[in-house]
C-alpha cells in the first residue's frame, strides 16, 4: 500500500476515534443533562453522528485491511494495472489521454488520476497496448485503444536505475 494512502487513512481513524471516544460521549452527556430526551435534539444529533462515525470507522478500517492485501508481485508486468500510467487514444474525442491507474482515495480525474474501480479504470485493466477497451459512460460508449503502457514494474525498473545510473 502506498505510504502516503496509508497515512491519510490512518490519520482519518485517529481522529474519527478520537471524535467517538471524547468529543461524542462529551456531547451526549451534556444533552443528557438538559432533561427530556424524546424532544432533544442535541442528543438526537449526537447519537446520529455517533452512528455516522462508527459506520465510516468500520469502513475505513476494512480498507485498511483491503489496501495490506495488494500484493505487487501480483500485479501484472504486461498488462494495465493498479499504478499503471496508459496512454489512451479516444476515438469519440479524437485525442489521446493519459491516465495513472489508482486507488479510489487517490482518484482525481483532473489529474489523470483513475481508480481501478471506476468504469474507465475497469475497462482498462488487464489491457495490453494495441488492445481496445470499450467504455460505457452515462454519455454513451467511448472506444479507448491502448497506445502505451508503463506498468508499477516499468516504473520500478527506471527508478532503480536512474539511482544506479
Amino acid at each position: 500500500m502506498p505510504e502516503h494512502i496509508k497515512k491519510k487513512l490512518l490519520d482519518e481513524i485517529k481522529q474519527l476515534e478520537y471524535e467517538l471516544t471524547t468529543e461524542l460521549p462529551a456531547e451526549i452527556k451534556k444533552a443528557r443533562a438538559l432533561g427530556d430526551l424524546s424532544e432533544n435534539a442535541e442528543y438526537h444529533m449526537a447519537k446520529q453522528r455517533q452512528e455516522f462515525v462508527n459506520a465510516r470507522l468500520g469502513q475505513l478500517k476494512k480498507r485498511m485491511a483491503e489496501l495490506s492485501l495488494v500484493n505487487l508481485s501480483n500485479i501484472p508486468r504486461d498488462k494495465a494495472g493498479f499504478g499503471s500510467t496508459v496512454v489512451v487514444y479516444d476515438a469519440t474525442k479524437e485525442e489521446e489521454i493519459e491516465y495513472r491507474l489508482v486507488t479510489s482515495e487517490e482518484a482525481d480525474v483532473t489529474k489523470g488520476l483513475i481508480s481501478t474501480t471506476s468504469p474507465i479504470g475497469r475497462g482498462i485493466v488487464g489491457k495490453k497496448v494495441g488492445d481496445t477497451a470499450t467504455i460505457v459512460t452515462p454519455n454513451g460508449r467511448r472506444e479507448l485503444e491502448i497506445l502505451k503502457l508503463t506498468t508499477i514494474h516499468d516504473e520500478a525498473a527506471a527508478a532503480g536505475e536512474a539511482v544506479a545510473g
